[in-house]
């Protein structure tokens, strides 16, 4: 499944803007951790496209997230990999692999990073910096809902929190046109 196949997929499926667009940011910080971990691009971005594919069946239900979507996609044929990252980013499967840590703590990032971009009066993505969103991140009433504790969990990936913002961030940016922001 290509990058294009997989977001036109979702836009199928997904009935809300803002997590297609949620989950295509996920796409771009996967990718650019790939890339600097010297790990399959697209296979990383395919999974972070794909994580919440199966919300529209699953908000009623939490309990299934995650498990709905490795069904619902099983017809595709997609690599392991893939179905196991869906698993690990919402606690279903035991972290293990790097495709598995780097899902979950790109998760909450890409929410937390447009939360910033939202309370700056210029409502974009261009205007933040580094800096800004670790003072935020110090600031627990901010976008209570992105987990600090799935966000350092950066860790994991050898990344200290600074480092993953930047390249979190700026993997957004690259995109920022395709996610409005």
């Amino acid at each position: 499944m290509t990058r294009s196949e997989a977001i036109a997929l979702v836009r199928l499926h997904v009935d809300s803007k803002n997590l297609v667009n949620h989950m295509i940011a996920t796409g771009a910080i996967m990718r650019a951790l790939a890339e600097k971990n010297g790990y399959d691009m697209d296979l990383w971005e395919i999974s972070g496209i794909l994580h919440d594919y199966d919300y529209p069946e699953t908000k009623e239900e939490p309990s299934r997230h995650g498990l709905e979507s490795v069904r619902l996609l099983k017809e595709y044929n997609l690599p392991q990999d893939v179905y196991d990252a869906i698993l690990a980013h919402c606690g279903k499967k035991e972290r293990e692999k790097p495709i598995e840590k780097a899902i979950y703590a790109a998760d909450p990032t890409t929410g937390f990073i447009v939360a910033a971009a939202l309370i700056r009066p210029e409502k974009l993505l261009e205007t933040l910096d580094v800096n800004f969103l670790l003072r935020k991140f110090k600031q627990k009433a901010f976008a209570k809902g992105a987990s600090r504790e799935q966000m350092l969990s950066c860790s994991e990936l050898g990344l200290d929190l600074e480092d993953f913002f930047d390249l979190s961030l700026n993997s957004m940016k690259a995109i920022h046109e395709e996610i409005g922001l």
